[in-house]
């Protein structure tokens, strides 16, 4: 279950099936692809959290078996069926994780407990990361044979580097507060108790910041990594012109 509530220019979008220590399905990334394609223009930051003691267990297993979750795809149905339902569905799937690339909103995942494959994915798929210091991701696909197929491969890689992330994944152990906080997953790490409170001061300092300079600032540094110096150079220069140009035609009025 997803519940999304707004406070101004702040949107939270809650995971709230604590019962199922907030485990995903396919339901669920489109809920949330649609929530990210709709989100209001004058929405500044987007904070992503959960309730009970886990962020989020991962992937439904029931997913993996020939009966599926309730009401949901089965990826072992797919998977034995011919053509390109399997890539299809997956691209689907992944929509409801890159969609937070693409808004302009800076987005904060606030992660306590548990955070293990697809709850791992969406975290990475927010901008920031505030983490409770009983935090515990983990990316698990391998151990069941798979990889991660929910947009985190590249976050995870810019985050941390290539050896770390290997490593990360390919042993499936689990990353503590403080070390999260060290290697660039987290921000910041505090008490589970103040951790609504920590994302709420940080989506707080953002929004002092001119909405302007955010939106062309997002973009940038997210193509940073992939562009050449010339294209981010370039890219550097048309955003900067963008800003001046409108303070100059404000300063006209």
């Amino acid at each position: 279950m997803l519940r999304v509530e707004r406070a101004g220019p702040v949107a939270t979008i809650t995971l709230d099936s604590p019962e199922r220590r907030n485990s995903q399905v396919p339901s669920l990334w489109s809920a949330l692809a649609e929530v990210g394609a709709g989100l209001d223009p004058t929405i500044r930051v987007v904070v992503v959290r959960a309730e009970g003691p886990s962020f989020s267990a991962g992937l439904d297993l029931a997913m993996l078996t020939p009966e599926g979750a309730p009401g949901e795809l089965s990826l072992f149905t797919l998977a034995a069926g011919a053509g390109t339902a399997l890539d299809e569905a997956i691209a689907h799937f992944q929509r409801g994780f890159a969609i937070w690339a693409e808004v302009p909103a800076i987005t904060i995942a606030a992660v306590q407990g548990h955070a293990i494959g697809a709850g791992f994915q969406l975290a990475l798929a927010c901008d920031l990361r505030v983490v409770a210091d009983d935090v515990a991701f983990a990316m698990r696909e391998t151990s069941l044979g798979l990889v991660p197929d929910l947009g985190a491969t590249s976050p995870l890689v810019r985050a941390v580097g290539y050896a770390r992330a290997l490593e990360i994944c390919a042993t499936g152990r689990f990353v503590g507060a403080q070390e999260a906080v060290a290697i660039g997953l987290g921000s910041v790490a505090v008490p589970r108790d103040e951790l609504d409170a920590a994302a709420h001061d940080l989506a707080e300092a953002i929004l002092q910041t001119p909405q302007a300079a955010l939106r062309e600032l997002k973009p940038l540094l997210r193509n940073a990594m992939d562009a050449s110096l010339s294209d981010q150079l370039r890219a550097e220069r048309e955003a900067q012109a963008r800003l001046l140009t409108a303070m100059v035609q404000a300063a006209g009025k």
